[in-house]
């Protein structure tokens, strides 16, 4: 009878245990981290436990050189970059890369949500922030063979060794329609052909992979962990700016602008391309990252771009002249405007100070703000930044292969490289003479 009783007993214990365990199961689970839950279903229940300070941080993107642990961490920040030239050492490996931005993403992935950043670069004609990395020819070269499915190559083989550094979106393609020879950046356009550069947004394809056919037009869309974030920039009129010069006013009418500078565009979305960059440029007057009519109205209401609007360096200070006059004015047109992440990148608690107060003070209102973090996480979920935020050397090969001769398969850089030297010259970023004369400057 003992026994039984003793039986009974620890039965019951079992089944309290199994139970309290499966309540702390239950209560562990949190849906945004379920990677077999729909996108948006994550989406919503991640930003149902955000504070306003986390959303805040989602917009914000700052330089490598100003970031830290304890910032990221502090500061919630969403995403850092490398502007022109900064490296996290000379002739930094992959290795080096990759240990820095595991680094950056070890701290964001220990704040209380766990929010992984997105680290982003220049790779505007190979990865050409990067030491030993292939050097392509700028895009008024590519622009000159006539061939997308070269340029797509060129787009599959930048994506590998940007990823190579651990690296996975890229402020590329540039999609400026140059029309007057006096631009100082004309090299960045595919032609004064608005047709041509159509038809090279196939990089995009090339960054980011084929869209697959149930593909929901204006999403922002990402083949795997050999592809990239691809941002088309910079929107919109950059290269028709009055008499070429640089930032400079587009005077032209609707019509004009619709269908000489604007086609590429449609072109990049159709494609899935996931980010779009705002230009220093105006439009009539109007600064084009105070431009809400382009940036809310046509491009995410008329066009129904999904992915994230992220501005150009300082792109607010520019707002007003002298740049940076009324940064807190700057911030409310930029931000209203339709303006995601901001590339701030260096005066971060400046920005996150200032649009804190706007929007406490309802100058802001939050359901932009959600629009914003709502398209940040988009992004960063679609890319699979919750599954695996922290990466390793295993792409760290593709980085500057030299073996163009023998080829390792279709796309590599080598191979892309030797296609491409039969129509002009390539380099490798480590030879000798070789300057990278888009970004001597941060002028994405």
């Amino acid at each position: 009878m003992k026994t039984t009783s003793r039986q009974a007993a620890t039965f019951l214990g079992v089944i309290i245990v199994v139970f309290f365990l499966g309540m702390a199961e239950a209560e562990e689970y949190v849906k945004y981290k379920d990677p077999n839950q729909p996108i948006n279903a994550r989406i919503k229940d991640l930003m149902s436990r955000m504070t306003l300070a986390e959303k805040i941080g989602q917009m914000t993107q700052i330089e490598r050189k100003v970031a830290t642990p304890q910032i990221m961490r502090d500061y919630f920040i969403g995403s850092v970059l490398s502007g022109g030239g900064s490296v996290p050492a000379p002739q930094a490996s992959a290795a080096v890369w990759v240990d820095m931005i595991n680094e950056f993403q070890r701290s964001s992935i220990s704040t209380r949500l766990g929010i992984p950043m997105i680290y982003g670069i220049d790779a505007v004609h190979g990865n050409n922030n990067v030491y030993n990395a292939t050097i392509f020819p700028h895009n008024i070269g590519l622009g000159a063979t006539r061939e997308p499915d070269l340029v797509k190559r060129i787009g599959a083989a930048t994506a590998l060794e940007v990823r190579a550094t651990g690296i996975p979106y890229a402020f590329a393609p540039c999609i400026a329609v140059c029309r007057d020879p006096r631009w100082g950046r004309c090299f960045e356009s595919y032609s004064e052909d608005h047709r041509i550069v159509q038809a090279m947004t196939d990089v995009i394809l090339g960054l980011q992979g084929d869209v697959p056919q149930n593909y929901s037009k204006g999403f922002p869309f990402v083949a795997g962990e050999k592809k990239v974030v691809a941002c088309a920039k910079h929107f919109v009129g950059d290269g028709g700016t009055q008499n070429g010069i640089n930032e400079n006013d587009t005077i032209i009418d609707r019509h004009g602008l619709l269908s000489i500078h604007m086609p590429a565009y449609y072109d990049s979305i159709l494609k899935g391309v996931s980010t779009v960059m705002i230009s220093y440029s105006s439009w009539n007057g109007v600064k084009m990252h105070a431009n809400r009519e382009l940036i809310t109205g046509f491009l995410k209401n008329k066009l129904r771009f999904k992915g994230f609007v992220i501005s150009d360096w300082k792109g607010l200070d520019k707002i007003t002249s002298p740049p940076g006059a009324n940064y807190t004015y700057s911030v409310e047109a930029g931000i209203n405007a339709g303006i995601d992440m901001v590339m701030v990148p260096n005066e971060y608690a400046g920005f996150i100070g200032n649009l804190t107060f706007l929007v406490e003070n309802n100058f802001i209102s939050m359901s932009r703000i959600d629009d914003a973090v709502r398209r940040i996480l988009r992004v960063k979920f679609m890319l699979g930044l919750f599954e695996k935020p922290l990466v390793d050397l295993s792409l760290a090969g593709e980085l500057g292969k030299k073996a163009r001769a023998q080829g390792v398969g279709k796309g590599s850089s080598e191979e892309v490289a030797g296609a491409t030297e039969e129509r002009g010259p390539v380099a490798s970023s480590t030879e000798e003479g070789v300057e990278d004369t888009c970004c001597r400057e941060p002028c994405r």
